[in-house]
């Protein structure tokens, strides 16, 4: 069967940020990357060769935090990593735009003074990977009731084309309010000015927020792979590859 060329984009999707429009944020070679641990703890191979697999292998050290694998393709580990977790996941992207949100003199562009209390937002909801520099890899906007932020949205994988909507979350003090519905219209909105489709992943358990996102206008399009590795204590450590230019 002949794969799309966006369909290969969307097959190992951290591998096509990486190498397009996020390079800026690469540690590691021709094989095998991941993005800066202090912006985002993803990383991805080209393939499954075992070439990549020990070039991945060199950019994970002992004592890294947890780094995260994202593909459609099967999860294959080098012998000096294992995953301390695996599921499930969807990757949804956008086939029938909803309507842009009506309260947008709601929504805010969030800057360098609100970094801390993103941080904490997501520290508190869960809504994946995010430290105080994932900001850096897209645009967020929030919500802020009583001088509080009550919820976010933003946008993280970039690649050619594509743009994830992310970091969707709501302070449990404002759920039930649409925050989340109409923050995540805004921000697929402004992907699609810039000419990108807009997608995001879900756990496939998560039946709730694939049903949201369903009615955002979002279908899914594959299943993907998620896996949270680290280097085992054991193994010895690998050189890691030369940079990329």
């Amino acid at each position: 069967m002949t794969v799309s060329s966006e369909d290969r984009l969307l097959n190992r999707v951290v591998w096509s940020a990486l190498t397009s429009r996020q390079q800026t944020f690469v540690q590691g070679g021709p094989l095998a990357r991941r993005f800066d641990p202090a912006v985002s703890p993803f990383a991805a191979t080209k393939d499954n060769s075992p070439e990549a697999l020990v070039e991945l292998a060199g950019l994970i050290r002992p004592g890294d935090d947890q780094v995260y694998l994202l593909q459609a393709d099967a999860i294959e580990l080098p012998d000096a990593l294992e995953a301390e977790i695996t599921a499930d996941g969807v990757l949804m992207s956008e086939v029938a735009p909803a309507s842009a949100p009506e309260e947008t003199e709601d929504i805010v562009r969030l800057g360098e003074a609100d970094i801390a209390e993103m941080v904490a937002l997501a520290e508190l909801t869960k809504p994946g990977p995010f430290t105080a520099r994932t900001p850096e890899l897209g645009s967020f906007w929030g919500v802020k009731i009583d001088g509080r932020l009550a919820a976010m949205a933003g946008t993280r994988l970039n690649l050619t084309g594509f743009t994830e909507v992310s970091g969707i979350c709501t302070h449990p003090d404002f759920r039930g309010s649409g925050l989340a519905s109409m923050l995540s219209r805004h921000v697929a909105g402004e992907i699609r000015s810039r000419g990108d489709t807009p997608f995001l992943h879900a756990y496939a358990d998560n039946h709730g927020a694939i049903a949201l996102y369903r009615k955002l206008g979002f279908e899914i399009r594959r299943e993907v792979n998620v896996a949270v590795v680290r280097r085992k204590p054991q193994a010895p450590e690998i050189p890691s590859g030369c940079a990329a230019s």
